[in-house]
């Protein structure tokens, strides 16, 4: 893309002297370490806790185009609430860490998955890789490396399933891109923000999104105004409960299973509020809103949560209050006032997320295709990794259909299906 600032964000890269040199593990990461396999060099370890490699984790997620996703933070929320055991997978050269997937096992019909921890919410996921790693292992994760992660996991899982991973991300080759991998039922959407806000609305037609803002802040300023909130500390937790009542009567409505219902999910986000970069720019995640003065005084009638990792925010979820101001348009209002703070801000990406939605696509010049990536691990493994890459292939065809696959979810819903399906619902 033309800015030049996107550019040099791409050439970016970590200071291999930066990373700690992690040799002689002592014993609390050999206490929490499985059997080890070696593969040209790289030595593989399965882990079962996370704290034994925080320094390191924290180390290789400053890479920015390492997904946030797989951040320790962001991890940590969700393993301290999901109740899943950990697979943690380090592979390191001459002691030093080269790379990290940060798993979790799920059971599910008799089978045993190693999934990046929190998938079913998560955007993009990359894994994390140090720079020397990026740097020397031009083919990435090859067969060798594959065995050894297959062996070091086995006992443990059946298969690896690494959901929703781009085989190219802003430029580079994910060194996971040489697994088996099957497209992914679900694509997501970008808005490149480049040197001026214009030229950035440009992309999706200037003239008509900047009458369609000005039609909206005339409708709410006729009722007596509206304001931009990002919440503070005392506000956040609110704004993210608000958001789970809306969103319930939305799914509700629509007759959809709700994805934020159980308890551990709005456990973890409440979780990630509480973690911010100390005197960066990065968030965990942050809550923003659209509120009504005047005749509405005080109501909310859209709710949207944002991360940041460098240059590039993603929207993680999204409501709004359809019996607020529905002329108004007020989730879109939302957007454009995020986005065009995050542009003066120096923000080079927003992310609209996974899923498919028109509005989405109104937004977005960018369409990034995502890849499953399979790794069978055991017997079972090989004939569940054949019936997951028949699955996902079957839910793209159905997603290609709206009659259909609107029939399916009414369905799912009737029948309170919920957490076990999520990687398959748009989250907003």
């Amino acid at each position: 893309m033309p800015s030049d600032r996107r550019h040099q964000v791409h050439r970016q890269k970590l200071d291999i002297a930066d990373l700690p040199a992690t040799k002689a593990v002592g014993e609390d990461i050999a206490s929490a370490a499985a059997p080890s396999a070696q593969s040209h060099g790289i030595r593989v370890e399965v882990f079962d806790k996370m704290t034994p490699l925080e320094a390191e984790w924290r180390a290789l997620e400053r890479d920015d185009l390492a997904s946030l996703h797989q951040g320790y933070d962001w991890c940590a929320a969700w393993a301290e609430t999901s109740g899943h055991r950990l697979a943690i997978v380090r592979g390191s050269v001459n002691g030093c860490t080269a790379f990290i997937l940060p798993l979790e096992i799920i059971r599910s019909k008799g089978v045993r998955r190693a999934e990046f921890i929190g998938a079913p919410h998560s955007n993009i996921n990359t894994g994390l890789f140090s720079a020397e790693f990026l740097e020397t292992a031009g083919n990435g994760l090859t067969g060798s490396k594959q065995t050894a992660i297959a062996q070091t996991l086995r006992g443990k899982a059946d298969l690896m399933l690494l959901r929703n991973v781009p085989l190219t991300w802003r430029g580079r080759k994910s060194p996971l891109a040489s697994l088996p991998s099957v497209e992914n039922q679900n694509h997501a959407f970008q808005l490149p923000l480049l040197v001026s806000f214009e030229t950035t609305l440009k992309q999706v037609n200037a003239k008509r999104r900047r009458k369609k803002f000005k039609h909206q802040s005339r409708i709410l300023d006729e009722k007596g105004g509206y304001e931009h909130v990002i919440a503070g500390p005392d506000q956040q937790d609110v704004l993210l409960d608000l958001f789970f009542r809306q969103k319930a009567v939305r799914f509700k409505t629509a007759g959809l299973p709700d994805v934020f219902r159980d308890a551990p999910t709005q456990s973890a986000l409440h979780r990630l509020l509480a973690h911010r970069d100390a005197g960066g720019a990065d968030i965990t995640l942050e809550m923003h809103a659209l509120r009504l003065k005047g005749e509405h005084e005080g109501h909310i009638p859209a709710i949207a949560a944002l991360s940041r990792k460098g240059d590039h925010v993603i929207c993680q979820f999204a409501s709004i209050d359809e019996t607020l101001v529905p002329e108004a348009s007020p989730g879109e209002l939302l957007f454009w006032l995020m986005i065009e703070r995050l542009h003066r801000e120096g923000v080079a990406l927003f992310d609209f997320g996974i899923g498919d939605q028109g509005y989405k696509r109104s937004w977005c010049p960018v369409e990034t295709v995502q890849h499953d990536l399979i790794l069978p691990v055991s017997a079972v493994g090989h004939v569940a990794a054949f019936v997951q890459r028949g699955m996902t292939r079957a839910k793209a065809a159905i997603k290609a259909n709206p009659r259909l696959y609107g029939l399916i979810q009414r369905q799912r819903s009737r029948q309170g299906i919920n957490a076990p399906s999520t990687e398959d619902d748009d989250k907003d």
